[in-house]
């Protein structure tokens, strides 16, 4: 993007340059608007969290929301961060466990879809472009307003992965198989589906949930591996990421596999996850399955 073109983030790039300790202080202060004063989508959260927890008492709950909110207001304006966090800091502040089963199926020339959720920075998630010889692709949902759509993928596109809408992704990914070319292609599977999509039902967290088909599909049609990037956090700003495979030849069907390992993480570590997304919007009996 040319310098030019870049002045319209202006304000973002020098928020960006705020070290790490002013910009948690800006998040503490955010979090005691977001959650005290206005209670940003509180009740969607709460309702979220007690359905997932039944066995929680409203303490435990409480904890996890205000834990959540913290998180999520951290999550903000570590984003924005990414604009100028130089390359050998994004290294140590978001470290990938296990980089060697990602080398090992580079060196077998099987490409990968990351099959990962909205959990601890999911934004932070393409600086794995720094520390692979994949080329990586993300998969977007356009936004209706241009200014932050152009944004968004500036941030994302920062460190080389390559932003690819949705609605192209299939094609893009099916262009790559056939080129051979090797790539690691980013899909959040997390979010509920959007009406009259294909839908995969299991239970999760406790309730009847549609997971959106595809990335499944996409691995099997173009031969990838669909890995699970299991996401801790060691503190502020610091988290780490371990790989898991998901097994393409269990009897399990791998989007099962996800949601199973996808819920053993929230299970762990229930702060790190998106519980102001309307998640069980979709009723089984109201929707058509397409799967």
């Amino acid at each position: 993007m040319s310098f030019v073109k870049s002045l319209k983030f202006a304000p973002f790039y020098l928020f960006s340059l705020l070290p790490f300790w002013l910009i948690f202080a800006i998040s503490r202060f955010a979090y005691f608007f977001l959650f005290i004063v206005f209670g940003y989508r509180k009740k969607v959260v709460y309702q979220n969290l007690n359905n997932s927890f039944p066995d929680k008492s409203k303490e435990e709950i409480h904890s996890d929301a205000k834990r959540f909110y913290k998180h999520f207001c951290e999550v903000f304006l570590e984003s924005v961060k990414l604009l100028t966090i130089p390359s050998k800091q994004i290294k140590k502040r978001y470290a990938f466990k296990n980089m060697e089963l990602l080398d090992k199926f580079y060196d077998n020339q099987k490409s990968i879809i990351l099959y990962a959720a909205h959990l601890g920075n999911w934004e932070w998630m393409t600086s794995l472009q720094l520390q692979t010889q994949y080329q990586m692709y993300s998969f977007y949902q356009k936004q209706s307003n241009v200014y932050f759509n152009e944004f968004m993928i500036h941030v994302r596109e920062r460190f080389g992965n390559l932003c690819i809408e949705s609605q192209s992704g299939f094609k893009v990914l099916l262009q790559n198989t056939k080129q051979k070319n090797l790539t690691i292609t980013y899909v959040i599977g997390d979010q509920s589906p959007m009406s009259k999509s294909s839908m995969h039902w299991t239970d999760f967290l406790n309730q009847d949930t549609a997971f959106l088909v595809g990335a499944d599909r996409m691995a099997k049609k173009c031969n990838q591996q669909l890995i699970y990037p299991h996401v801790t956090q060691k503190k502020s700003g610091y988290y780490e990421i371990e790989f898991k495979v998901i097994d393409m030849d269990s009897k399990i069907e791998p989007i099962e596999i996800y949601a199973n390992l996808l819920e053993k993480n929230i299970e762990k570590h229930p702060e790190l996850w998106l519980w102001s997304h309307r998640r069980w919007k979709r009723k089984r009996n109201t929707e058509i399955n397409l799967n």
